[in-house]
């Protein structure tokens, strides 16, 4: 069974006087343990449709399930608590809290659970080395670079072992080198712990990580890449053709 399942989902902002629709039915299923990407242009409905898949947003119409569970007609302190165990979240922008240590901003997660003491020390230390950043643990995030900065979000998303976790742009606001070091280590973690990642993503580098990329257009799934036995330089190759095909662009590799 899918992890994440997903069913005719719609979603309208505005009146009946001035309604504009941007997803438009769209069906989309995760395998446990799948690596995502989400691609498309400016407008195309990318981040409403990781908005909704999350629980950030809610559908207009549509059913989504996480581990079976339906959420979509939660009531907010059930998505509250849903949201608790079930998900974790990577932000493009870190939303770290600034008066808190690297090690406090990760164990958020396992605070939150009322987790036992030493089962929340074991976990945030297992994840803090797997990422690199258990020797700045005790640092402040203004003490700290935008790689660092990314790779504490990314602890907190997992250390909490959560259904699945939704990445917003994570490398958006990184060098290519940070970036680099990042995709590197949600692939290791991806593969080590069988984690279930969905990421929206606007760069095709970011996306070649992935085992599968769904193109989004106007609202509706224009079609997806596997990357099977691929090598990522190949896989990275399809992505941008079809990145030309879907803006009208031919690129010649």
């Amino acid at each position: 069974m899918p992890i994440l399942e997903a069913h005719k989902i719609h979603k309208s902002y505005g009146n009946k006087m001035n309604r504009q629709e941007v997803l438009k039915g769209i069906d989309i299923h995760v395998e446990k343990g799948e690596f995502v990407g989400i691609m498309g242009a400016s407008g195309s409905g990318k981040t409403t449709l990781l908005n909704v898949l999350s629980s950030i947003d809610r559908v207009s119409e549509g059913t989504i399930k996480i581990e079976g569970k339906e959420f979509t007609n939660m009531k907010d302190k059930q998505l509250a608590e849903f949201r608790k165990h079930h998900l974790g979240f990577i932000f493009q922008e870190y939303n770290l809290l600034d008066t808190l240590t690297v090690k406090e901003n990760i164990m958020l997660p396992l605070t939150i659970k009322k987790t036992p003491k030493k089962e929340a020390q074991r976990q945030f230390e297992a994840v803090a080395k797997e990422l690199g950043i258990y020797e700045v643990k005790d640092k402040y995030p203004n003490e700290i670079s935008g790689g660092q900065k990314q790779r504490t979000s990314a602890a907190r998303a997992f250390v909490h072992e959560p259904s699945i976790i939704f990445a917003d742009e994570p490398t958006g606001a990184l060098d290519s080198k940070a970036a680099s070091d990042l995709l590197n280590k949600l692939g290791e973690l991806n593969e080590k712990r069988e984690a279930t990642i969905v990421m929206v993503t606007h760069d095709p580098l970011a996306a070649s990580f992935c085992d599968r990329v769904v193109f989004i257009k106007d609202g509706q799934i224009f079609t997806q890449l596997h990357k099977g036995d691929e090598t990522r330089q190949f896989f990275f190759n399809d992505i941008i053709k079809t990145q030309g095909v879907l803006g009208g662009v031919n690129h010649e590799l």
